[in-house]
This record gives C-alpha cells, sequence and structure tokens, in this order.
C-alpha cells in the first residue's frame, strides 16, 4: 500500500514547486536544453546526450540507419489517430497502421503508444546531433498535442468538407463523432420518406447512416454496410429477430458520394441507392408512427453499442412526411433539395453547410436544431491527452482479468506520450510538451487518488489490461521538474505492493510473470527511492535484478519466452522461437544503467555491454527502410532461426524500443562521480565526450570490439581526477594501460575498475589493451548447449540446419585457455570464424541469415593441439570429460606445465576406475608430442 503523505512532505514538495525554474519555448536554433536535477542519491551522474558524440564505428552505422528513418518518416502519419480521436482534420494522413491504427491488433487499443516512442526517438536524435530537422519534426508533434488536447477538452466541432452540392460535414474514423437529431424529427408520421448523400471512407459492417431508437428492441436503420457489405433499411418493434428490412445489392464505394433513400407508404417499403430502386417489400406492417416517441435519433451512430460509427462524410438529409416518387428521387441526384421538384424536406432538412461550431440549422422550418457530439460523452477531462477516448482508463478500474481486446495497456501508452513530451521538452526546450506532460499527470491523479488502495493493487495485478511500463519513472522525472506534491504522490499509486514486498525481501516469485510488464517497474521504484528515501523500494530493485540476471538470462543478454519468464535457471528448457523479447533488453538495460549510479558495482556494467553489443545491435537490420525502423520483436534462439525485423502487424513496443535504443546509443559510455573527482569509461566506443565542467575533452579512438583495446586522447585544459576504466569481467588476462607510452602500474581484476589519477592535460594519450579471449557460456540446465563469445562478442552458427549442431573446441586450444585457435578466421570480414565448415559471425550483425545462437558442445575423443589420442574422451558423474578436467587449469604458463597437469588429471581418472591405465599413457604421451598455440 502506497504511504499516506504526510502534510510536512506535501509542504516540502510545494515550496520545490514555488522554485521550479520556468524555461520558455524556443522556436528555432540550437534549444539550451532544460536538464533533469540529479538526484542526491545518486553517486555518479550521466553525461548528455549532446555531450557525447558517436564516432565511426558499428555503433554509429546502426543509427544512421535510424537516424534517416527518422528524417523521412511524415509525422502527421503519427499525429492521425489522435487527430482523429479529437475530431480534428487528419490531413490526408493515413496512420501507420499495425498497433498504431484502428485495424491493428486488439481494435487498436494501444494506438498513441508509438507516437510516444517516436518523440522522444527524434528527440534523442536532436540530442545527439544538433540537426535542426529532428527539432523542428518535435515541435510539430508537440503543437499537434497542445491542439488535439484544446479539442478533446471542448465540445466536437464540424469538420466542413467539399460535398455533394456545397459544402459536406466529415466524421472522421476513429472520432466517435455522431450527429444527434432532436426527438420529434420523424413526426409521428406514418408515410415517410428519408434521404442522405454519404460517402463512407471505411468498409465496416453494420455502420449507420441513421437509426432511430430506443434501445436494441424498437429501432429504425439505414446502414451503409450490413454483414454482407450492401445497405439495409430495417424496422422493427420486437428487436432483430422482428426487423422488416429491405437490403441493397451491392456495396457502396469508398470516398465516393452515394445518395440513399428509403421510402415507406402502407405496406410497401423501398430503397433506392443513386436513384435507383434496388429493394422493394410489400409486406411492411410497420412505420414511424407505430415506433412512437424515440430516445435516440441518430446520423452516423448505431442504438446497438458494438457496431462501429460511421466514418465517412454527410451532404443533405432530408426526411419528408409522403413517400417522394421514383421520378422525385431521381432528380434529387443532379440537384440539391431545394431545387428539386420535391423540396426540402418538411420533417427534417439539413445542408450540412456550416463550417464552424457544433450545431446544423434545420431548414425544414420546423427549427429542429441538431448538434454534434461524441459517443464517449465529454469533453475530455482537464490534461487528458490520449489517441482514445477516456473509456479505457475508466473500463480497467472495474476489471478482474485482463483482455487486451477491451482494454489494452492504457496507462502503459499514457507512459510513451508522456516519456515522449517530457524528452521533447529536455533534449528540444518545448516548454509546451512540459506543459502537456504536467496536465496528463494532473489528470491521471485526479483519477486514481480517489480509487481505494484495493482497487489499485487489483488493476496493476492484471495481465497486460493493468500493464503500466516505466510510467513511475516518468512521473519521478515529471516531479524532479516541476517539484508538484500531486506528481509524487501518483507515482506512489503505482505501487503493486505484492511484488515489492516480494522483491524486497529477496522472494523470487517471477515465474509465470509477463516479463516486460514487470521489469520497467523497477526503474520506477529506484527514482522512488531517490525521491523518498525508501529502503525498500531500492532493496527489490537490487534483488530482482539478481532474479533476471543470469538464473533468466540468455547469453546475448536478453530475458523471456513468449513474452514469459520461467523458473530460475532454466534456460535450455525455455529456448524457443519467442526468446528475448527486445523491449526486455532495453529495459533491462536502463535499470542496470539507474543501479549503477547508486552502487558502482561492475556487474551492472558487464550486463550492460553484454546486452548492448549483443541484443540491442543485434535485433536493428543492417538495412535502410523508410517504412519501418526494422527491428525485432523476439528473437527466436532455436537453431536455424531467421530474425523477423518487420514483426507483428508492425508498429510494436519493441520497434519502439528499438528506435529509442538506436538515437542513445553512447548514453553511457562514460558517468562521473557526483563531486566531480572521477570518470568513468563504462564502454570502449569510439566517442568523443565534452566535459565542459572540467574544460576538458576525451576521445576514444577505437574499433572495438573489432579492435582489443582504446586509445583515449586529452583535450583541452588541465584537469584533475580519476580516470576509472572497466576491466570486463571477461578480460582474465592481458588487460594493460599505459599513459604517453608509459606502463601504469597495478593490477587490473576482471569484473573491476583499473584507476588512474592524475592531472590530466590536452594531448594525453592513454592505451588501454583488451586481450580476447574465446570462450563458452553453459545453459545452467544443461551443461552441454553452450554459446560461444569472443571478448564481448556473442558469434553464432550461420546454418540452415534446425537441430543443435555439435562442435568440439579444445582439439587446438593454446596455451592460455583460449579456444579461438581451433577456428578460422575468415579473410576480410573481422569476427567471422568457421569451424567444421560452419561460418560464425558476431550475433550483433542484423542479417537475415539463419543462426544458431547455442550449439551442442561434444568432444567425442581426447585431441591436444590438432592431435588426436585416439582414446575416448570420458564423462565423470558430475557430467564433467576428462578434458573439461584438464582444461580448467588453464592458463598453462607452457608446455611443460600443461603436461604436467594432463598426468595429474589422468592419474586421478585411472585411479577412479574412467580410464584404463593403457589409455592413460596414450594420453599423456599424444599431449606431450603435441605442439600447440602459446
Amino acid at each position: 500500500m502506497a504511504p499516506h503523505l504526510s502534510r510536512r512532505f506535501l509542504l516540502q514538495s510545494a515550496a520545490l514547486a514555488a522554485a521550479a525554474p520556468a524555461f520558455a519555448y524556443a522556436a528555432s536554433g540550437r534549444a539550451a536544453a532544460a536538464t533533469l536535477p540529479a538526484p542526491a542519491a545518486w553517486t555518479l551522474r550521466p553525461f548528455e546526450l549532446k555531450d557525447v558524440k558517436l564516432g565511426q564505428g558499428v555503433f554509429a552505422a546502426k543509427r544512421q540507419l535510424m537516424l534517416d528513418h527518422g528524417r523521412g518518416y511524415d509525422v502527421d502519419r503519427l499525429l492521425q489517430v489522435f487527430r482523429a480521436n479529437a475530431g480534428l482534420s487528419t490531413r490526408g494522413a493515413v496512420a501507420p497502421g499495425g498497433w498504431e491504427g484502428l485495424d491493428g491488433e486488439a481494435n487498436g487499443n494501444l494506438r498513441g503508444h508509438y507516437t510516444g516512442h517516436f518523440l522522444t526517438m527524434l528527440a534523442q536524435a536532436y540530442g545527439s546531433t544538433g540537426e535542426q530537422v529532428y527539432a523542428d519534426k518535435v515541435r510539430s508533434m508537440v503543437g499537434a498535442l497542445v491542439e488535439v488536447r484544446a479539442a478533446l477538452r471542448s465540445a466536437p466541432a464540424v469538420l466542413s468538407v467539399s460535398g455533394r452540392f456545397g459544402t459536406g460535414a466529415e466524421n472522421v474514423r476513429g472520432s466517435y463523432q455522431y450527429v444527434d437529431l432532436p426527438a420529434a424529427v420523424l413526426g409521428g408520421a406514418s408515410a415517410i420518406t428519408l434521404s442522405a448523400w454519404v460517402k463512407p471512407t471505411h468498409n465496416a459492417n453494420w455502420t449507420r447512416v441513421f437509426d432511430f431508437g430506443n434501445d436494441t428492441t424498437r429501432y429504425m436503420y439505414l446502414a451503409a454496410r450490413n454483414a454482407t457489405g450492401v445497405p439495409r433499411f430495417a424496422i422493427t418493434t420486437g428487436g432483430p429477430g422482428g426487423e422488416q428490412g429491405l437490403n441493397g445489392t451491392a456495396a457502396l464505394p469508398l470516398n465516393q458520394w452515394s445518395h440513399l433513400a428509403v421510402t415507406l407508404s402502407g405496406s410497401t417499403g423501398t430503397l433506392y441507392v443513386n436513384g435507383t430502386a434496388v429493394a422493394q417489400n410489400t409486406s411492411m406492417t410497420l412505420n414511424p408512427a407505430a415506433l412512437g416517441t424515440l430516445a435516440n435519433n441518430w446520423l452516423g451512430r448505431s442504438n446497438y453499442p458494438t457496431d462501429p460509427v460511421l466514418a465517412g462524410a454527410y451532404d443533405e438529409f432530408n426526411v419528408w412526411s409522403r413517400a417522394l416518387t421514383a421520378a422525385e428521387i431521381t432528380a434529387l441526384q443532379t440537384s440539391s433539395a431545394a431545387s428539386s421538384p420535391a423540396g426540402r424536406g418538411n420533417l427534417a432538412s439539413y445542408a450540412f453547410d456550416e463550417t464552424a461550431g457544433g450545431t446544423f440549422a434545420d431548414a425544414s422550418g420546423r427549427g429542429l436544431t441538431a448538434t454534434l457530439r461524441r459517443t464517449w460523452g465529454g469533453p475530455s477531462h482537464p490534461g487528458f491527452l490520449a489517441a482514445y477516448p477516456e473509456t479505457q482508463f475508466i473500463a480497467l478500474e472495474s476489471m478482474t482479468s485482463g483482455d487486451y481486446t477491451k482494454v489494452w495497456a492504457p496507462y502503459y501508452t499514457a507512459h510513451k506520450i508522456l516519456r515522449g513530451l517530457l524528452d521533447a521538452y529536455l533534449h528540444v526546450d518545448d516548454a509546451r510538451a512540459l506543459d502537456l506532460a504536467s496536465g496528463l499527470c494532473d489528470w491521471m491523479h485526479s483519477r486514481l487518488s480517489k480509487l481505494p488502495d484495493a482497487t489499485l493493487q487489483r488493476m496493476w495485478g492484471i495481465f497486460s489490461s493493468g500493464e503500466f511500463g516505466g510510467i513511475v519513472e516518468a512521473i519521478c522525472d515529471l516531479h524532479a521538474l516541476t517539484g508538484k506534491a500531486e506528481h509524487l504522490a501518483l507515482a506512489r499509486l503505482f505501487d503493486l505492493d505484492k511484488l515489492i514486498d516480494a522483491c524486497a525481501a529477496n522472494t523470487d516469485t517471477l515465474d509465470g510473470l509477463h516479463a516486460n510488464q514487470h521489469i520497467p517497474i523497477f526503474t520506477g521504484l529506484l527514482r522512488l527511492y531517490d525521491a523518498t528515501g525508501e529502503q525498500r523500494y531500492l532493496t527489490a530493485a537490487k534483488n530482482f535484478w539478481g532474479m533476471v540476471v543470469p538464473v533468466r538470462m540468455y547469453g546475448i543478454g536478453g530475458t523471456s519466452t513468449a513474452e514469459f519468464w520461467k523458473a530460475r535457471g532454466v534456460v535450455a528448457g525455455t529456448i524457443s522461437d519467442t526468446n528475448a523479447e527486445s523491449c526486455c533488453a532495453y529495459n533491462l538495460l536502463k535499470l542496470s544503467r539507474m543501479l549503477f549510479f547508486h552502487e558502482q558495482d561492475p556487474k551492472y556494467m558487464d550486463y550492460y555491454e553484454r546486452a548492448l553489443y549483443n541484443q540491442v545491435l543485434g535485433s536493428k537490420q543492417d538495412k535502410a527502410d523508410a517504412e519501418k525502423p526494422l527491428v525485432t520483436y523476439f528473437i527466436g534462439l532455436t537453431p536455424g532461426h531467421v530474425r523477423d525485423y518487420t514483426p507483428k502487424q508492425g508498429t510494436t513496443c519493441c520497434e519502439g524500443t528499438g528506435m529509442e535504443s538506436a538515437t542513445k546509443y553512447q548514453d553511457s559510455v562514460y558517468f562521473k562521480a557526483a563531486d566531480g573527482g572521477a570518470l568513468y569509461v563504462n564502454l570502449y566506443s569510439p566517442t568523443t565526450l565534452n566535459w565542459s565542467e572540467k574544460g576538458v575533452t576525451v576521445t576514444q579512438t577505437t574499433d572495438y570490439p573489432r579492435e582489443q583495446g582504446s586509445t583515449i586522447t586529452i583535450g583541452g585544459g588541465s584537469a584533475a581526477f580519476a580516470l576509472r576504466l572497466r576491466v570486463p569481467s571477461w578480460a582474465t588476462a592481458g588487460f594493460r594501460v599505459t599513459v604517453n607510452g608509459g606502463a601504469v602500474s597495478g593490477t587490473p581484476v576482471a569484473g573491476s575498475y583499473f584507476t588512474v589519477s592524475r592531472t590530466w592535460r590536452g594531448g594525453d594519450v592513454i592505451r588501454v589493451s583488451v586481450p580476447f579471449r574465446l570462450r563458452v557460456e553453459k545453459a545452467l540446465d544443461d551443461p552441454s548447449l553452450q554459446t560461444l563469445f569472443y571478448g564481448p562478442v556473442n558469434l553464432v552458427a550461420r546454418n540452415s540446419a534446425t537441430s543443435y549442431l555439435p562442435f568440439g573446441l579444445y582439439r587446438n586450444a593454446a596455451l592460455s585457455g583460449d579456444l579461438l585457435p581451433t577456428l578460422t578466421a575468415v579473410t576480410g570480414k573481422p569476427l567471422h570464424y568457421t569451424l567444421d565448415g560452419t561460418e560464425f559471425a558476431p550475433f550483433s550483425e542484423g542479417t537475415e541469415d539463419p543462426t544458431h545462437a547455442y550449439f551442442r558442445r561434444t568432444e567425442p575423443r581426447l585431441v591436444f593441439g590438432n592431435t588426436d589420442s585416439g582414446v575416448t574422451n570420458p564423462t565423470g558423474a558430475n557430467g564433467t570429460t576428462l578434458l573439461d578436467a584438464i582444461w580448467a587449469g588453464a592458463p598453462f604458463s607452457g608446455k611443460s606445465a600443461l603436461v604436467a597437469r594432463v598426468q595429474s588429471v589422468v592419474n586421478a581418472w585411472v585411479s577412479a576406475g574412467l580410464l584404463s591405465a593403457a589409455d592413460g599413457q596414450r594420453v599423456v604421451s599424444t599431449a606431450q608430442n603435441a605442439s600447440y598455440v602459446a
């Protein structure tokens, strides 16, 4: 349960709000971007993206593909669903589709999320490059969202378009708008003609041209399309089973004006389409008089609540208290009603020639003014901003189980929009974005603060529907900028106590949980710890990280299978085509980074390197595309899997986080100590840091990981600080540092930071050597299933086989224990090798080759230096082979040390009855006679 906020705490927050700085909207030019205050709890500080420039290399190449995508994409397409929801003109834009469109998965219930991702991507692109095109796009999007929020807060207004004879009124698909007519519109007539010009823009069935009724029992409607796609008129006083109807013969064309008319007189009903009678029923017994006074008299909306609202335009709707003749109907095809022999409808006549406001005048003389309305009521509450109505948020509050076809993670989508707005403010300094973000959180607080804690706990525990992503982190960031007590109070309303308490007690309850629904919760908890000092938040986050890394982690750094976690320690048992959802790696990187700000445990940056250099890089295809960002959703780890860079229906969450990742690759290369006394070099990457407080630049020149090390050059003036260089956990031998050519004393330890402290001067050169070695990592639940690493690089076999490939690696292992000599380098292709006719390549390469991330380790015979002893490699009781036991002693100082190890292990295995004495002698002899790579 979220603790009650004390009056003292609220007053302190209010004081912070009063002191919060204000920032002006910069219309053009490089913005003096706002800065997110660093929490006092952080012992390290990140640098802003603009302070770290990427040099040429694998990251810059991947980023350029995404920059080009962002530069060329029409943002009006992203804004289409927002503008439609607000009833604004969509400017002819076509929504991206997939999850960001009304026809996507689960009825488009997640639409709006991708726009938030894209806004973040553009803001980061500007922060990273300073290119004005990205700032311009950001400002364009923010300006449009300002208009959207204002429209949602107002009654709907007519969207005037060119009509059949003059102007018409458009209902944009997704606007949920319809025309509400007065109850007297039918006038109790026993004979009637209803006539309308319509231009449908979507082919949904059961959309209504008109529907007059009380409910789903007593009504009269004309549908533009029935279940078979043709117009249908029906009247009933006994529900669908009692309908007396007329069906058309052909579908109405889309994006063209069509004229529809229905006449009822006596027992005859006739349906006309474009002046032609297409259906007649001479057994009609019902007419408007039989329906009586009706409560719902609508154009474009159905009395059946699940039927869609008509998408399209109206021009002229007329009602006469008589059945027009066929000739009169024909005349309506070429002239307005006012100019036709029939004249305007005497019961109702709407020309839809209004160009503003939300009402339509009746020219029949009866004064029946019609009103434009939204199906969800409205206006929306202050601050609300989304690409759909408030209805999903409202429905979630009464849900007891997830159903994403009804409610799909509305607070997750709110988070993406909020994050995009915050990034627009922080990188582009658009103050309008901060206002939108603050208003959105004010709206959320106004809803959630009124709910009982039991309701909140139930909501946040619901799979999918209750998912809220990283919203707590974003709200805490907003609170750091505004100081509003309500914003911090809002962040705490998302506490999922059963999860927090379990993790704080180091009780692993993750089995069966949706991975990405829960990972970003813990980044939010860290920010809550920063804001409140409540220890359980920090403890829960630290313990949670250890429940995932490494016990639920694949070699590439990813986690989850089919989006869910299984039991800890089960890796081989979860390998499938749907492993490693890309969002999970994105969020684990954020969590690792933030944990490192609090506690400089090198394991967090070891993980960061693993996931960044492998899954994150490998999830982006090495190909340009104007339409899609080309990022994976899942990365299957089954043998022969081919990555899918255009997943599902498109515009997925993983494509969104993939866009973000590709524009902030450099965000964790360097951190500085809170007191400015140290600079952490966490990643070896070609970058230039502008450390303005120190008056120096720090430039890395490297082709890492194609190069085994980096050259660091200090530029600018002089400054005293400790340079802390990460020694990767896999760098077990040979890590070496020189300054201006001279070796630095000290013993680097794998999995730590090596510190060089001095007063640095412009021109100082630090050379860091990080020797790679080939090694394997074993699946925790099946040691024979292994994945291959060369330094930080995961090497995958490229082979179309769909079963695990068997490989042995000891046959030419070096005295150092490096397995690389067993492989053969591919000329002209760095980091590519062959083994037994199969090519191995870096996982980071975004190709469509069938790959094997894991292989079956088989060492059938005892081979040393490519010399085969002819002796079978025996296996001990614990699954360890004789070769495993021998090479566990590496590195060896020389051949004699290796041979001594072979003799010792052989003697032990002979004594244990696992190897005959004769075979043992052949093994030792082979080891003595073989030649080895040092």
